[in-house]
């Protein structure tokens, strides 16, 4: 086969880069120097960084900013924010300098139990693995001891195993519903290393029973976070146009139109996500885990729907977020890169409820930044302006252009076509 390779991964790192120059671009391309020149000069760093995944060829810079000001149960953060989007810390900045003046976040994780399944097959009477479950359950709780001994002493451990019938959704399918508490940990490997262990140990016990598999759930409905904000309504003013309480009611009209139309619920949430990936992603926890889980729980209902919701209630205007969120603040790579380090120590060594807490108000900060801007002055007034630099460095515009051009713009609308216009007569 063409371009095919065989023992890639045991190349070097530059004749892993020789091989895909040879292969997939061309003579004149300058992908080998992109590539080389993210290279860390500290080689121990380097190293460190290839160890973290297969077949690394270079490092993927993303922007690490910070969103100050955030009041969370009276106390003062500053979040580290890992996303490529300008306007998304500038908003969460926004959400924290408006909320500040007005008493702050406050949150509270509502529960921390993680999920892990044993997916099996059962050939025999339901009556026969109901009776057989009960009798082994014990043992195989013990059979998990030697996993298990590090976690429990630290105050989690295995919290239950419930046997799941599934039969009649797949014929003969079975399940050992695994609940878990892992503390500070993420715990997915812990949690794994369980299941796989109770399987071995279940599948003994029968010849009728078949394991299909053992892996643990990003669904984590009993692993929640609430969020909120609220003031007197009459407060929400921060200018001529609208009054608190025109305010409070397009803003929950908003949101209500978030939870019962789906087009506009994904968009509502995909805001929300930016804040929260930002800050998963800094502190080196696995945002892909968490969005999936995420998702989920937003269609939990059988319909999907908005993850916020406001209300106003006997003159107080109320916004808040409801949220399941895995995290961790000890094991993967917390522990490993050196600005997820520095992220830990920015957010005070925060504990994983600490960490959950943190990272559901930068998501609700974000969503009331965005629908604030929606029903207000529309969303890309602040957004173009945001993204004004990237249109700016894709035409290479100079300090002298861009000094002039920002200026110009501060009084202009910012259109892609607008900003192209622009540069071409300030440089005729």
């Amino acid at each position: 086969m063409q371009n095919s390779v065989s023992g890639f991964s045991k190349f070097t790192k530059a004749e892993k880069i020789d091989w895909l120059i040879s292969n997939y671009f061309q003579s004149n391309t300058n992908a080998k120097a992109n590539l080389e020149r993210y290279w860390n000069s500290d080689l121990a760093l380097q190293k460190l960084h290839d160890e973290f995944t297969e077949n690394t060829i270079s490092n993927f810079y993303l922007p690490f900013g910070i969103a100050p000001n955030f009041l969370i149960n009276d106390k003062i953060k500053v979040i580290p924010m890992t996303i490529e989007e300008s306007s998304v810390v500038a908003a969460a900045s926004n959400a924290a300098k408006f909320w500040m003046q007005r008493g702050g976040f406050k949150a509270k994780v509502i529960s921390t139990t993680k999920i892990g399944q044993v997916h099996f097959m059962f050939n025999g009477k339901t009556s026969e693995l109901e009776a057989l479950f009960k009798k082994v359950k014990p043992q195989l709780l013990k059979d998990t001891k030697s996993i298990t001994k590090n976690m429990e002493a630290r105050g989690g451990g295995i919290v239950n195993i419930e046997l799941i019938n599934k039969t009649s959704k797949l014929n003969d399918y079975y399940q050992l519903h695994v609940s878990f508490e892992t503390i500070d940990a993420m715990g997915a490997n812990f949690i794994n290393s369980c299941l796989e262990q109770i399987a071995s140990s279940l599948e003994k016990h029968s010849v009728n029973i078949h394991i299909v598999m053992s892996i643990l759930s990003n669904y984590v409905p009993d692993c929640l976070v609430r969020a909120e904000v609220s003031c007197k309504v009459e407060n929400l003013v921060n200018n001529e146009e609208y009054s608190g309480q025109e305010f409070a009611e397009k803003f929950i009209q908003a949101v209500q139109i978030a939870e019962i139309e789906p087009f506009r619920a994904v968009t509502h949430n995909k805001g929300i996500m930016n804040g929260i990936d930002s800050v998963v992603l800094a502190t080196g926890n696995d945002f892909r885990a968490v969005e999936a889980g995420v998702h989920a729980y937003a269609a939990r209902s059988g319909s999907y729907s908005s993850l916020t919701h406001a209300s106003i209630e006997n003159g107080f205007f109320k916004f808040w977020i409801e949220i399941p969120l895995a995290l961790g603040t000890v094991g993967g790579l917390t522990g490993l890169h050196p600005l997820v380090k520095t992220a830990m120590e920015l957010l005070g060594n925060p504990s994983a409820k600490e960490l959950m807490e943190i990272v559901a108000v930068a998501g609700l900060a974000q969503n009331f930044a965005a629908i604030k801007s929606l029903t207000t002055t529309g969303i890309q007034q602040g957004h173009m302006k945001m993204h004004l630099l990237n249109i700016l460095n894709q035409f290479e515009a100079t300090e002298k252009e861009k000094s002039y051009l920002i200026d110009y713009f501060k009084t202009n609308t910012v259109t892609h076509s607008a900003v192209v216009k622009a540069i071409e007569i300030l440089r005729a």
